[in-house]
């Protein structure tokens, strides 16, 4: 599989790593200087409109295309370095993972084009990124796609282990991220405790640990007085021993003290795994009280859990009632109320909204409570459905940049195009126009450079630049 031959690139672009604000123009300034152009897309998301980072520049020539892309990899957009490579339309190619190198220990100084005159000796280079945080600081790691395995393999034989700029790095073979999940999961050693006491000391623990495998070390950690700090490691030579001593020692006493017993993690792995976790318990809990837990706001300030309650009890029976308030115990004006059943929360719903209670001044807003992420994709959705209507009646060009207005050229078509004004049939009246009724001047490409333009003369004859029509 490793010898298949990667398909011949077509004249199509990808270009990463782009600004949110370039544009199609700006990227037609850029690359229109190479060769002739077919199209250029900037992709965008659906509903916002913003650009995602990357776009497409499609050239009538391949030559063209690897011209484009030896001389502009990596140049500075809005002051961000590009990424070009050679647009892959089959996704098989890219999630083989065949050519694909993972380097890690990076010195921040390397970037793109470094790592490419780098790594290109090896042969061609189909994809080479530096991972980058939101400050366009280097990672200290990155990926390079070759065009086979046998370039990625003498890669790593030649580069792995050595000097890269200061530091020396690790060259391997790219594996995903759930094959490095299932790999971790079934080779680790490290063994991470907490919850010790204060007077247990590394003795103790391999004394505890000892009995399920060898152990190559064991420290706890302390505070710079050797104070303990309370939790610390246990390192195994083997991964089922590891694992079988937090079978037994979890929730186990050490020193009269109930102590907690994991795989060690990093920083980034426990927020991860705390993160899914919580948004698994949001599912669960509202698809627990889906319909029956209501939202109310436009609250004044003399409105309590109490008084809140009690207007809304006459429509059933109420399981919560709370009032949120800030840190100084006022209200913020809103709050929530959740009944046993959905029937008794449609009615409150129908009831409820729009009254204005007794002593207030301002009407309820009452509906079923939906979590923030659902609210956000309502509210996106409805801002991109007002945009389509406000732009119903004006005229759209085509999503593929082909050429900027007002440019023409002898094998591009025009930007846009307009409908021919209707002409008005002889025998009918003629329209008696005001100077406030006045139609607007349209415009239609008869060929390039040459523009019909006016109100149709008699006999449906109109003026154009290059002279009257016949």
């Amino acid at each position: 599989m490793s010898n298949i031959p990667k398909p011949h690139p077509s004249a199509s672009l990808y270009v990463g790593d782009l600004s949110p604000n370039v544009t199609e123009g700006m990227l037609f300034e850029l690359f229109s200087q190479i060769g002739p152009l077919a199209s250029i897309r900037v992709c965008r998301d659906t509903l916002t409109r913003r650009s995602l980072g990357y776009a497409y520049v499609n050239f009538h020539s391949v030559v063209d295309a690897e011209r484009a892309l030896d001389t502009l990899n990596n140049y500075a957009i809005k002051g961000k370095p590009c990424r070009i490579m050679w647009s892959q339309r089959d996704p098989s190619i890219r999630k083989s993972g065949i050519g694909n190198i993972f380097i890690k220990n990076l010195d921040p100084t390397i970037g793109h084009k470094e790592l490419y005159d780098t790594f290109s000796a090896f042969g061609n280079i189909l994809s080479c990124k530096v991972a980058m945080d939101e400050n366009g600081n280097s990672k200290g790691f990155a990926f390079v796609h070759f065009e086979n395995a046998e370039s990625a393999d003498k890669a790593i034989d030649l580069v792995n282990e050595r000097l890269l700029g200061t530091k020396k790095v690790f060259v391997g073979k790219f594996q995903a991220k759930k094959e490095r999940k299932k790999q971790k999961d079934s080779s680790w050693t490290n063994v991470y405790i907490k919850d010790l006491d204060p007077a247990v000391t590394e003795n103790d623990l391999l004394q505890a640990f000892q009995f399920y495998g060898n152990i190559t070390s064991a420290v706890i950690m302390r505070k710079g007085d050797d104070t303990s700090l309370g939790f610390g490691f246990v390192n195994f030579e083997r991964h089922e021993n590891a694992q079988t001593a937090v079978e037994h020692l979890h929730q186990s006493e050490i020193n009269g003290k109930k102590i907690w017993c994991g795989r060690a993690q990093k920083k980034a792995e426990r927020q991860s795994e705390l993160q899914q976790k919580f948004k698994q318990l949001k599912i669960e809990q509202f698809n627990k009280y889906q319909g029956i837990n209501l939202y109310i706001k436009n609250l004044e300030d003399e409105i309590d859990e109490e008084r809140l309650k009690k207007e809304f009890s006459v429509y059933g029976q109420i399981r919560s009632a709370k009032i949120m308030q800030d840190e100084t115990g006022n209200s913020k004006g809103f709050g929530f109320i959740c009944y046993t059943n959905a029937e008794e929360a449609q009615n409150a719903i129908n009831d409820m909204n729009s009254r204005i209670l007794s002593g207030c001044n301002k009407p309820l807003y009452v509906a079923l409570h939906e979590p923030k992420d659902i609210r956000r994709q309502k509210l996106a959705q409805r801002n991109g459905g007002m945009r389509k209507i406000r732009n119903t009646n004006v005229p759209v060009a085509t999503p593929v940049y082909q050429v900027p207005p007002g440019y023409y050229s002898s094998t591009s078509a025009p930007f846009t195009v307009l409908p021919q004004p209707m002409t008005q049939p002889r025998n009918a009246p003629r329209t008696a126009w005001t100077s406030s009724q006045m139609p607007p001047q349209q415009y239609q490409v008869q060929s390039p450079g040459q523009y019909m333009t006016g109100r149709p003369s008699r006999g449906g004859r109109q003026q154009t630049s290059a002279g009257r029509a016949g």
